[in-house]
């Protein structure tokens, strides 16, 4: 019997894991025995504030994880397991690696999860709090896979395609904006197209995933796209990643959901 489709989104803080996955879940929220497990290493405490968010530096971080309840409340799918690990925002790099690898694998072996998502090793906007959690989660995922069981069958990185970056900054330039520069922290890093691996079509729940975005007020200077509402769903429409577990052999088309082939 095949196993029900369970997947495990581990990141670093409240809103990384809004756009990236929420369009697959919302697409195998009906599956049976579907699982979805969101693990989140900080509260966001060191983040911004938007106009008229009633929440001091003190108290944000308790504000954001009310953003990310609401947020999957929604979005119409709210996690199976909701963990934070709690440690402080901008500061996971200064972890104990071992100590975050062996918390995430505890997590990993507790729920054997089919699928691991995560950031690759360009953080996505090289945030050095992205590139912690998600070194933590591929040497747990690969600690976690060795002991026999079910589940953790595919690692995946969350990505953005080169061409989608360097429209976007084409964009920027028209609009008298400046570009997106990948080698500085905060800006987004692109992927080669040819290394993608996996790009899921959206569009179906784009509203969803936009629902969910939308309670993380706090953030919304960060979470604002210029095209508006129209922009955000084509952005959202799609849900690019890189397979880094196991690799996709040489030749083999693009998957085209999380689950496929599992």
């Amino acid at each position: 019997m095949n196993e029900p489709h369970s997947i495990a989104v581990i990141v670093a803080h409240p809103d990384d894991d809004a756009y990236a996955c929420a369009g697959s879940i919302a697409l195998h929220e009906a599956d049976p025995g579907f699982r979805f497990i969101l693990v989140i290493a900080t509260d966001g405490g060191a983040g911004m504030i938007a106009d008229g968010i009633p929440a001091t530096a003190a108290t944000l971080g308790a504000w954001r994880r009310g953003e990310s309840v609401r947020a999957w409340q929604a979005h119409g799918r709210v996690p199976d397991r909701h963990e934070w690990l709690d440690y402080a925002d901008g500061r996971l790099h200064l972890v104990d690696a071992g100590e975050l690898e062996q918390r995430v694998r505890r997590i990993l072996l507790e729920e054997r999860p089919q699928v691991v998502a995560t950031f690759g090793p360009d953080g996505i906007t090289g945030h050095r709090d992205h590139i912690a959690i998600g070194r933590a989660v591929d040497a747990a995922f690969h600690q976690a896979r060795a002991v026999p069981g079910p589940g953790l069958r595919r690692l995946v990185h969350g990505a953005l395609r080169e061409s989608t970056f360097h429209r976007w900054n084409a964009s920027r330039m028209r609009r008298g904006l400046p570009r997106f520069n990948p080698v500085v922290e905060y800006h987004l890093r692109p992927v080669p197209d040819e290394k993608i691996d996996i790009e899921v079509d959206t569009t179906q729940v784009a509203e969803r995933i936009l629902a969910g975005l939308r309670e993380h007020r706090s953030q919304r200077p960060v979470l604002t796209y210029p095209g508006g509402d129209a922009g955000w769903q084509r952005i959202v429409g799609r849900e690019p990643a890189v397979l880094a577990w196991p690799p996709r052999p040489d030749g083999a088309p693009l998957l085209t959901d999380l689950f496929e082939g599992l």
